[in-house]
């Protein structure tokens, strides 16, 4: 008769903030043990006083290394969402987004999607040759082509239109009506009676606010809260490697996810240990008083 096979079980990973690099502090975690990964690097040139500044031509060399780490420690079912901007160079917009798409699905990620953040009130600005950013990409990858989703939990109302389209409907609304141009599109408006909720597009309308005003990258709570909300559920747990002041650890834990932050400034650090430490600890540690960001230093979200 043989021996019963060994379980080995993981130990529970639970919410912390780590000091250091993601690239070295991740090494410590098992494979497999994160359900989203949800995060804004610092991109190419900026964030140099805090983080050192990554020109565009190396910017994927830096970050593959710490993608193969994401992608060990991402669960089958886990997500990431990347959210990242191009800049502009010499009157031009840099590859380096587009390089690091193709290098990502090289390593092994499928880029599942592309979401769009529209900043509704995105910073003024006039250039020669362009005009002012009012989006972002949060771009999505996964490991495999079946992984969490919670629709549902996304779904936003039906708006005013439902009221009036949908009170009177004609004869072409209650069948599958096919397109009068000779497209693929058919519709059948009777199946929107009865809904107050519809699900929305892969555009997120979101105010560029945070929390702390001394931030200047305006990274609001709604944008992670949405796809947490979207890819993971209760006491799941999300990671932000490159968590900044923690707005991803904080959302996680209001939704009532686990979190994991790591960052390599130690003030930003301390900020998401606060955050991720049980209240009954909050209130034993001695407040400090706050003190204002100077004026020519980076503070990150």
């Amino acid at each position: 008769m043989n021996a019963p096979e060994a379980v080995y079980l993981l130990p529970a990973i639970e919410s912390n903030a780590h000091h250091g690099d993601c690239l070295e502090i991740l090494k410590q975690y098992p494979g497999d043990c994160i359900d989203l990964i949800v995060t804004s690097p610092p991109y190419a040139d900026q964030r140099a006083t805090t983080y050192g500044g990554i020109k565009p031509d190396n910017y994927v060399e830096w970050f593959l290394p710490r993608a193969e780490q994401f992608l060990r420690v991402l669960k089958p079912s886990g997500s990431f969402i990347l959210n990242i901007k191009e800049k502009a160079v010499n009157g031009e917009r840099h590859t380096y987004v587009l390089e690091l798409i193709l290098a990502l699905r090289k390593q092994g990620w499928l880029w599942t999607e592309e979401y769009i953040w529209h900043k509704k009130n995105c910073f003024p600005g006039k250039w020669p040759n362009r005009f002012r950013d009012a989006w972002e990409r949060c771009l999505h990858f996964t490991k495999q082509r079946h992984f969490k989703m919670n629709q549902d939990a996304v779904k936003v109302p039906m708006g005013d239109w439902a009221q009036t389209r949908l009170k009177s409907l004609g004869k072409n609304d209650t069948v599958r009506y096919e397109s009068q141009v000779g497209n693929a599109f058919a519709k059948n408006i009777a199946n929107w009676q009865g809904r107050d909720l519809a699900y929305p597009t892969n555009v997120l309308h979101l105010a560029t606010e945070c929390g702390n005003k001394q931030h200047s990258a305006a990274y609001p709570s709604a944008l992670p809260r949405w796809f947490i909300k979207l890819f993971t559920d209760e006491g799941d747990v999300v990671l932000d490697p490159f968590a900044g002041s923690g707005t991803s650890l904080q959302t996680a834990i209001e939704l009532g996810r686990k979190s994991i932050g790591i960052d390599i400034s130690q003030e930003f650090t301390d900020m998401c240990l606060e955050i991720v430490s049980p209240p009954q600890n909050r209130l034993l540690e001695p407040k400090n008083a706050y003190v204002a960001a100077k004026k020519n230093k980076t503070v990150r979200r």
